[in-house]
């Protein structure tokens, strides 16, 4: 299954992996964002998957950056990136949301990455539906 909004497009894939490809130059907003998760509130309605293909230049909001994949079905993540800038700035948004604990992996795109990740993703969400210890991600509370 595939949907298409004006700024991405979303590939269903086998095991609710949602491989994720935005625009070249798009900035993601957070009303984006939530245009976003309107459209694929079936597909995470149940453990998920995500398979961001960094293949793409483009920008996300402060807003957007702290929006985005909060979902608690949320099993694991995976991005793929083909320039050292697209895996900078993934680095710089897995550490800005750390306190989301994500069950996330970086893939070179260039180095095989997209069927690495894909197959990663698969290997997490057959380890959750074996109920092998991994748990779709849970909101955290900080506390002071």
């Amino acid at each position: 299954m595939k949907y298409r909004l004006d700024f991405v497009t979303f590939n269903i894939l086998p095991n609710n992996i949602i491989e994720t490809i935005i625009d070249e130059g798009a900035t993601l907003t957070l009303e984006m964002s939530e245009e976003v998760r309107k459209t694929l509130a079936p597909v995470k309605a149940n453990a998920f998957a995500c398979l961001f293909n960094n293949i793409n230049n483009y920008k996300l909001s402060f807003e957007t950056k702290f929006n985005m994949i909060s979902e608690d079905n949320l099993i694991a993540l995976a991005f793929v990136y083909y320039t050292e800038e697209s895996r900078l700035e993934a680095e710089k948004l897995v550490e800005l949301r750390k306190v989301d604990n994500w069950n996330v992996k970086m893939f070179s795109g260039l180095e095989m990455g997209w069927q690495e990740a894909y197959d990663w993703l698969n290997s997490e969400v057959n380890r959750y539906q074996n109920n092998e210890a991994i748990t779709p991600r849970q909101p955290q509370t900080i506390t002071s």
